[in-house]
């Protein structure tokens, strides 16, 4: 293979590899994790997950070093929790004339259990 070739695939293989936590680390982004058994999600701490895993680890595979503390799975889904106006979709519609509705920004009080580290 010609050496021009060998470089143009080198520097497309560069542009694809995985961001790692250190990157998110130096930008101060967290993980979002995201449990596909149940749906359950939450952001981990960065720090944290650099403490455990170290800076050079692939945030594609965080997921795999986690258990979701909603259903104990271990099918977790990792990706950069890069800023953003709030999650865009909902599972289930809630009618804003039904006599249950919440008010804009209020919430039932219930707290969804966080992502923990697995074994």
């Amino acid at each position: 293979m010609g050496r021009m070739k060998q470089d143009r695939l080198a520097e497309e293989e560069r542009r694809r590899r995985a961001t790692i936590l250190g990157e998110l680390r130096r930008e101060q982004v967290d993980v979002f994790c995201w449990c596909n058994r149940c749906a359950h999600n939450a952001v981990v701490p960065v720090e944290m997950l650099v403490a455990q895993l170290g800076p050079d680890f692939p945030v594609p595979d965080v997921g795999a070093h986690l258990r979701c503390s909603g259903c104990g799975s271990k099918d977790i889904a990792a990706r950069p929790a890069w800023p953003s106006l709030g999650q865009v979709t909902r599972h289930h519609a809630v009618r804003k004339d039904a006599p249950d509705a919440p008010d804009a920004g209020e919430t039932d009080g219930a707290r969804m259990p966080a992502i923990t580290a697995g074994d």
